[in-house]
């Protein structure tokens, strides 16, 4: 066997959210460079050379199960993508329950119950997790409290499981995507006039500053790339911004004191200091 340096593809693949957007331009790729790719999402994969499996993310014990059936079949797993994900706006203050548990379900107790399940698997080859998470794990973004929470955790999660994992020689990653042009851009939820009160103006500048950000930014291609590139590196970083841009913005947002950046991410996404 070839070592890292050289190893262009492991040999199983899974990429949770496949059917669309990052997740699908990623078992494109991986499926184009050799590797058996399984896609495990609502919906099925239409992809070619990818093979699709139906489960929810926000029901506990659907991924388990569904990464059991395919380690059973193929012998064991190489490589685990989550880029499963969910988003809305809203105030923080009328946030019904509902939604904010739905969320973190997809965005990040649906991450962490992928990882429990796949773990012995990808110990047992050295393999690689990578989790799509977000620019928005340490930005701030009015009335989109819960999204940036859940990729905050995805971001940290990340980093504690490669803490413990890596001397079992598997490595956990976080790929942080800034603004990408896909459909998720189109399927967030957005709380309408009376569920935001005086709010709603605002949450609708919001809405149409993410769509700007979102449909003007990366192809989903470029991140996808981004994620092949990680999973094959000997020793990947647990957290890294997707292309040069996000990591000159991530890390000219760290150089200046935090209020100084929340109030420039105010300003950009709703239009105040």
């Amino acid at each position: 066997m070839k070592g890292r340096k050289d190893e262009q593809i492991r040999k199983t693949a899974i990429v949770i959210g496949g059917s669309s957007g990052i997740g699908r331009e990623t078992a494109l790729r991986l499926a184009a460079r050799g590797a058996e790719v399984f896609s495990i999402a609502r919906t099925a994969s239409d992809a070619e050379r990818v093979r699709p499996i139906t489960a929810d993310a926000s029901r506990e014990g659907e991924l388990s199960k569904a990464i059991g059936n395919i380690c059973a079949e193929t012998g064991g797993l190489d490589l685990l993508v989550y880029s499963a994900g969910y988003d809305f706006l809203a105030p923080a203050e009328r946030t019904e329950s509902a939604d904010a548990r739905y969320l973190f379900e997809v965005n990040f107790f649906g991450a962490a119950e992928a990882l429990r399940a796949a773990a012995p698997f990808l110990r047992a080859r050295r393999g690689r997790a990578v989790f799509v998470s977000s620019m928005a794990d340490e930005t701030v973004i009015p009335y989109n409290a819960f999204y940036c929470a859940s990729k905050a955790a995805l971001s940290m999660f990340a980093r504690t499981a490669d803490a413990e994992l890596r001397s079992r020689g598997v490595r956990v990653s976080a790929i942080l995507s800034g603004g990408t042009a896909t459909g998720f851009t189109y399927r967030r939820k957005v709380y309408g006039a009376e569920a935001c009160g005086d709010a709603f103006a605002a949450v609708r500048r919001v809405e149409a500053a993410l769509a700007h950000e979102e449909q003007g930014g990366m192809q989903p291609a470029r991140v996808a790339e981004e994620i092949v590139r990680l999973s094959e590196r000997r020793s990947p970083p647990a957290v890294k911004a997707a292309g040069v841009k996000n990591a000159l913005s991530r890390t000219a947002m760290r150089l200046v004191p935090a209020r100084f950046a929340d109030a420039f991410s105010r300003r950009k996404f709703a239009g105040r200091g």
